[in-house]
Order: structure tokens, then C-alpha cells, then sequence
């Protein structure tokens, strides 16, 4: 070979590594800045050009697909609908054409485009037989009538709030309701219907806020519902070894380091009370008391196996409820009555009433059952996990029988049951400067069957700004939808 095609072809060889190392460059180390980057369409072309999978209740479809007639300026081919969506959009989230998805809808979207890694056998075979791809199914563990229940059950009420059903025994989630709320398929699109839609639903022009899950991702003071765990702990630390002893509970207490009385609702008898007449009765000063007898420690040492002070993901992410480290003897005490510091998501009131119900274990919380393809096979199946231990069996016992009397004597009458034995404690969180603002209204509860089986335990918990003041308890206002939901998840098992 003469020196100019010697020339010529080392020049065209490094062209071709040039092009080799670009192209490698482009495929492996920018592939994802590329896949992300908002002025690709071309992935957002893809993910809406077949239909996705969908979100399944008890075996039916909550989501669809449509394929509007095209005004041939849309480049995106089918839309996601949605049925009864304000109900189910604390579970599915929404995907929306113009401004992405969240929830559900975002966390399995690799299962619902059927681009998930896991699918790629199933569309290989597809590739091959010319079938169209196909996106994936999420199943959930959600109940219809459960759902249903809670939803309804908030609609009437009018105000702001949330409920949240899990089986004790599993973790699964039954129900998960927030109110006010939102219908996806509103802004599922890219028209300036959507647009405006979408407008409309964000806080600055809500006060509202529609699209807040309160659920998972609100937290509120839990008020007297929060004794469960200081009762929890005063049994699992052997301050009281029983529900019917009586406590060092004087009348007045003055809260440790403070002039401050600590007061109860009213003339009732909480005097050196037991723990059961307590609770029945919510006593304020005996659970404040045991709370700062225990110390601060050993209360956050508690609530923290209840799940406190960690978020929650159930795939979907929940805010951390809290409670205090490095409080005084006071604020303890009054944090130990749901007040001060402390403040709880829907979810983890719920959790701790689904632990004392199983008999002490608390089961992680979980809303997909299952993942499958689009020929309906099994991806991954979700196994039930035990996330810890706050009470031994016999603690947990002790505390359902004074949970169940709240429901037979007390407060909690209001979600009693023919046939079925009921725990629960109701709540009156204060709210507001200086107790200003309507409270919060909260029940916790669970349902026991004949056969000694627990199959829901429910957290509700309403914020209505427009109700008398007077009218406002958590027996009153919360307690009747806990009842429907544990009714309806009865009745689906019959």
C-alpha cells in the first residue's frame, strides 16, 4: 500500500472508532440523561402509544385506555381513564399526557408501559408473533366495598379527612380514602380543558386541596388515640402489669417542672383511675402522668415500634409521623395525650390499632398484591412482613379487652356491631393557636369475629372547619364511618 492510501485508510479507520466511541457514548453512558431529558418526546411517544396496563380491585379494572379521536396535533395516541377517580385516586395517582404521572400510576410504570425489564420475554414473544406490546397489570389488595364505605362515609361529612383500613393480620391495605379529592381523567390529556383542570385542583387556587392524600401524607395531632400507645407502654415496661389495677393518678395533676394543670373533659372519674376506666373515659391526666413516669425514652422507644418517626412506603410513599426526642417531663406527658409535638398520618393510627389487634405483631402495610404481564402471569407476588413487635401476646390482649370496652361502656359506642366484638378509641385532637380552630375528630378500632379472627382495623380522621365546635368527637364524627368500613369488609367475606 503507497503513503496516500496508507494515509487515507488510517483517516477512515479513526472516522469509524470516532463514530464507535460516539455512538457507545450516546447508547450506554448518556442513555438515561437522554431517556430523561424533556425535550425527548420520543419516550413519552412510546409510553402513550399503546395502552397501558392496568390498576385491578378485586378483580376488575379501575383504569382504561382510549384512543380520542385525534385532532392531528396530538402526537400521543392513548389516554388514561379512570373509573369512579376521585374514589381511587389516593391508590392509583394519575398519568397524565402533559404532566407525568405519580402514585401508583409512576411507581409501577415500567409494569403499566410494559418497558419493565421483567416483561421482556413476554414481548419478545409478541415481537415475534407481530402482536401489538401490551403493558402489565397491578393488582392490588384493596377492597371495593371497603373503599367504598370510606369514601362515601367522608363525602357526607363534608369536611376534610381520611381513612385507612389494613387486615391485621397481613399488612394489606382494604381501604385508603382521602376527601376532598380528585377524578385523573380531568387532566389525563394535553387539550386546554386539561390544562385548566389541572389549574384548578392546585392548592394556591384550592384552599382545599384536592390533591393532598391526606392518608398517607397529612399528619395531625392524634389526640386521645395516641393513649393506645402510652397504655402499650406502660404495660410492655411493667408500670401496670394489668388493665384493672389501679394507677398513682392524683386529681388535680400538675404536669412535672410547671404550674400547669393537666386537665380532663368534664367531670369524670379518672382519680387513681384504672387503665380500662381510662381509656373508657380518655382521662387525660392518667395517661399524661404515665407518660411522664416512663420518660421520654421509653415513650419514643414505643411509638418508634408502632412505626414512628420513619416513613412508610406501601410502595407509595407516606409521610413520618412523630414523636419527640429529648422532651421534659411536661411536654412528655402532654405528648402522651396525642398533643404538643406529636402528630400521626391516617396510615399509622391505623397500624397501631392492626398491632394490637394481631396480638402484638405489626405487619409492614402493603397496597399491590401483585405485578403481572399482559397474558396475566405472575411478575412478583408481594409476601406478608412482620415490621416489629411493640407488645407481647399477653399485652396486646390486655389491651384489646380495654379497647373493646371504649366500644361496649364508652366513648366509642357510636361503632358497635351486632354479632361482632369492636375495640377502638376515639379522639379530639386540639387544633389551631391556642386551641383555636375546630379540632380533629379521630377513631382507631378493630373488628374480632365469632371465630376470633381480626380481619380490619380502620383509622379515620375528620377536619371540618364548618362544624359546631360542640358537635365535634371523634365517637360523633369518625366513629360511624370506622363502623361502615369494618361492616362492608365483613360482609365481603361472607
Amino acid at each position: 500500500m503507497n503513503k496516500p492510501l496508507r494515509r487515507i485508510a488510517i483517516f477512515c479507520g479513526l472516522l469509524v472508532l470516532s463514530l464507535l466511541l460516539r455512538d457507545n457514548w450516546l447508547q450506554y453512558v448518556k442513555a438515561d440523561t437522554l431517556r430523561e431529558d424533556p425535550a425527548n418526546r420520543r419516550v413519552t411517544i412510546a409510553r402513550y402509544s399503546t395502552p397501558r396496563g392496568d390498576i385491578i380491585v378485586d378483580g376488575n379494572p379501575i383504569t382504561g385506555s382510549t384512543a380520542p379521536r385525534s385532532s392531528g396535533l396530538n402526537d400521543l395516541k392513548y389516554k388514561r381513564t379512570y373509573k369512579n377517580g376521585p374514589m381511587w385516586s389516593p391508590v392509583t395517582g394519575y398519568a397524565s399526557q402533559a404532566f407525568g404521572a405519580n402514585q401508583l400510576e409512576s411507581l409501577e410504570d415500567g409494569i403499566l408501559t410494559g418497558n419493565d425489564d421483567r416483561l421482556f420475554f413476554r414481548n419478545t414473544l409478541d415481537m415475534i408473533t407481530g402482536k401489538q406490546k401490551q403493558g402489565g397489570n397491578v393488582v392490588t389488595t384493596l377492597s371495593a366495598a371497603a373503599q367504598k364505605a370510606a369514601y362515601n362515609g367522608l363525602k357526607a361529612q363534608g369536611g376534610k379527612g381520611a381513612v385507612v383500613a389494613l387486615e391485621p393480620s397481613t399488612g394489606k391495605i382494604l381501604a385508603l380514602a382521602s376527601y376532598p379529592s380528585y377524578d385523573p381523567s380531568a387532566f389525563a390529556g394535553t387539550s386546554n380543558t386539561d390544562a385548566e383542570a389541572w389549574k384548578k385542583l392546585q392548592k394556591k387556587y384550592n384552599p382545599n386541596d384536592p390533591m393532598l392524600n391526606r392518608a398517607l401524607r397529612e399528619t395531625y395531632p392524634p389526640g386521645s388515640t395516641f393513649k393506645v400507645v402510652t397504655a402499650a407502654a406502660a404495660l410492655e415496661n411493667g408500670l401496670y402489669k394489668s388493665a384493672d389495677e389501679n394507677t398513682d393518678s392524683p386529681l388535680p395533676y400538675v404536669m412535672p417542672g410547671t404550674t400547669t394543670e393537666l386537665k380532663n373533659e368534664g367531670s369524670i372519674p379518672c382519680k387513681n383511675a384504672t387503665m380500662r376506666i381510662a381509656l373508657r373515659y380518655s382521662c387525660n391526666t392518667v395517661f399524661g402522668k404515665i407518660g411522664a413516669d416512663l420518660g421520654n425514652d421509653k415513650m419514643l422507644a414505643e411509638a418508634k415500634k408502632f412505626g414512628f418517626d420513619s416513613e412508610q412506603f406501601t410502595p407509595v410513599r407516606s409521610s413520618a409521623s412523630v414523636f419527640s426526642d429529648n422532651m421534659n417531663q411536661s411536654q412528655t406527658a402532654l405528648s402522651s395525650i396525642g398533643q404538643f409535638n406529636t402528630a400521626a398520618t391516617p396510615l399509622q393510627m391505623a397500624m397501631v390499632a392492626s398491632a394490637v389487634a394481631n396480638d402484638g405483631k405489626l405487619m409492614k402495610p402493603y397496597m399491590i398484591d401483585k405485578l403481572q404481564s399482559s397474558n396475566l402471569d405472575t411478575v412478583s407476588q408481594t409476601d406478608p412482613e412482620e415490621m416489629s413487635q411493640p407488645l407481647s401476646s399477653a399485652n396486646a390482649q390486655i389491651l384489646q379487652s380495654m379497647m373493646e370496652t371504649v366500644v361496649q361502656d364508652g366513648t366509642g359506642k357510636n361503632a358497635q356491631i351486632n354479632g361482632v366484638t369492636v375495640g377502638g378509641k376515639t379522639g379530639t385532637a386540639q387544633h389551631g393557636v391556642e386551641n383555636s380552630a375546630n379540632p380533629y375528630a379521630w377513631f382507631i378500632s378493630y373488628a374480632k369475629l365469632p371465630d376470633g379472627s381480626k380481619p380490619v382495623a380502620v383509622a379515620v380522621v375528620i377536619e371540618d372547619d364548618q362544624a359546631n365546635r360542640d358537635d365535634i368527637s371523634g365517637g360523633g364524627l369518625a366513629a360511624p364511618i370506622a363502623k361502615s368500613v369494618m361492616e362492608a369488609v365483613i360482609n365481603s367475606k361472607k
